[in-house]
């Protein structure tokens, strides 16, 4: 595999890097704030992870083969746009959202439980705003670094409340398995409240908070991919998490959506 690759090749929207052997760093540029698309999802994210977790299995599996027992670490970063301090994601790409009966089960929910059950350990670096569907894609992750907030305000909101969204089963389902306390969900689902990066901390919603720019950011959540991403080494991180979310993942599984030949043509439009 050949770094640094830009996803999608005509009009890429997101970079993979690889500056060491046991990590990965996924960019998101997608305009001023990272909204979260079809062609984004389909034809970057998700074949930046296959291309992250072919990596890794090959490096795992010759060390594996060699009885190396410092081979097969890894961890994944996703930052937002390294060149700018507000935006992590502004969330999905609503107006285009609304009229596709294929964005969830076919697109985000995939992406989702990708995440959710991904073999190496992975960071949410939240780099700015963290709303709506760019929030659920922050819970997705294993660990979450924020900036917090002293240089330029930074929020995370669940707003859907606020402007009549219906919340798919995906993001409720990965609430529950991430936000214990019901008072909490509550705030987050049905208030819209939105958090200050202090106020996501000290709820439990992040796991470090950095004062500074997107550099400082990165530099955090390299710390905790290298604390953390030996864990991978033994190959069950990702069965482990398929477990303790097995419930979460078959609920975002149910296909509930409507489908009529037009759609279901959609659907394979994107996939091949």
């Amino acid at each position: 595999m050949s770094y640094p690759l830009s996803l999608p090749v005509e009009g890429p929207l997101i970079t993979l890097t690889h500056p060491k052997p046991s990590l990965w760093i996924i960019e998101l540029h997608n305009g001023v704030d990272n909204r979260l698309t079809d062609v984004l999802i389909d034809r970057g994210l998700k074949p930046a992870l296959d291309a992250v977790e072919r990596d890794w299995r090959a490096q795992w599996r010759t060390a594996q083969d060699t009885k190396d027992k410092i081979g097969g670490k890894g961890a994944l970063i996703i930052v937002g746009k390294r060149d700018q301090d507000k935006f992590f994601s502004n969330g999905l790409d609503f107006a285009n959202v609304v009229p596709n009966a294929n964005f969830f089960p076919i697109t985000f929910n995939p992406l989702l439980t990708r995440l959710l059950a991904f073999p190496i350990p992975t960071i949410a670096a939240i780099n700015g705003h963290c709303y709506a569907g760019g929030f659920m894609l922050s819970l997705a992750c294993d660990y979450r670094v924020m900036t917090d907030g002293s240089k330029r305000n930074a929020w995370l909101c669940m707003n859907e409340v606020h402007f009549g969204a219906v919340w798919p089963l995906s993001f409720a389902a990965i609430l529950r398995a991430k936000v214990g306390d019901q008072r909490l969900q509550r705030k987050i689902a049905l208030e819209g409240h939105r958090f200050t990066a202090q106020e996501a901390f000290d709820d439990g919603l992040l796991d470090h908070l950095v004062a500074g720019n997107s550099v400082d950011i990165l530099a955090k959540a390299e710390e905790v991919a290298d604390q953390f991403g030996t864990n991978a080494q033994s190959g069950v991180w990702g069965l482990i998490k398929t477990d303790l979310y097995r419930d979460t993942l078959a609920t975002i599984g149910q296909n509930l959506r409507t489908v009529n030949a037009d759609i279901e043509d959609a659907a394979a439009r994107s996939r091949l």
